[in-house]
């Protein structure tokens, strides 16, 4: 009875995930045919979208971003590191709950940079904390020319959280758009309800130093300029002066 029931339940989420996808694929959730197409999401580098999506899908990684991929744990497993060198992974983000870690651990530490992460899927937990360094991590990888693999257990809430901030940061994006667009890419994603919040209360946070970041590079041009307008009038100065004492 209780297998009967796990079938008949497994088997309506295909079909809602199936249904829903392509409703979105078709413009039946007001999405447009690609992120460039939506006039307010900025510019980003484009990432081909799966064109089906299938519930077996979840079990593997999908590249969200030009080298940021998401995925579950299973995409890093043991039986996985052909796959991962095949995706030119070179940094993974792993994350798990405590109680998890004799399950979900890095299994290639001498193959991939590991950044291990203690996150419960709670919606208490704060995750918020957590964003910064993984986007620095994630800079870190890209800038080296690597490509960074980001997964929890199933890759749908804790992992996926911490993505959407990395999207939301890096190309200044609503939580609203970045959910959108990472989802177009990996359908099942699901950050539970707390989450959701942080990530709301994270949107202003980014945009305020972002702009605390321009007034002071704005304050440091203008240093520079009245610097180096100080240099060109003491030269002068001093031109002025030696060409006196010259006559």
């Amino acid at each position: 009875m209780i297998a009967r029931m796990r079938s008949r339940t497994k088997t309506r989420i295909i079909a809602d995930e199936k249904k829903s996808f392509r409703q979105k694929d078709n413009g039946g959730g007001n999405e447009s045919e690609s992120d460039h197409d939506c006039p307010e999401i900025p510019n980003i580098p484009w990432v081909e979208r799966p064109k089906e999506w299938t519930y077996t899908m979840r079990r593997n990684m999908q590249e969200v971003v030009p080298g940021v991929f998401l995925g579950p744990y299973s995409a890093a497993s043991r039986s996985k590191l052909q796959s991962l060198l095949d995706h030119g992974i070179t940094h993974i983000v792993c994350v798990r709950h405590a109680i998890e870690a004799n399950l979900i651990k890095p299994n290639f530490p001498n193959s991939f940079k590991y950044l291990v992460l203690e996150i419960a899927d709670t919606i208490t937990e704060n995750i918020i904390q957590h964003f910064k360094k993984v986007k620095a991590f994630i800079d870190e990888a890209l800038n080296l020319g690597g490509r960074v693999l980001i997964h929890g257990n199933a890759g749908i809430s804790r992992s996926a959280a911490l993505v959407l901030a990395y999207v939301m940061e890096t190309y200044e994006l609503s939580q609203i758009h970045a959910y959108s667009m990472v989802q177009q890419r990996r359908f099942c994603i699901n950050p539970n309800e707390g989450f959701m919040i942080q990530l709301r209360e994270y949107e202003p946070i980014y945009q305020a130093e972002k702009t605390l970041r321009n007034e002071q590079q704005s304050s440091e041009v203008q240093r520079s300029k009245r610097t180096i307008h100080q240099i060109e009038m003491d030269n002068r100065s001093q031109d002025k002066v030696e060409n006196t004492i010259n006559s």
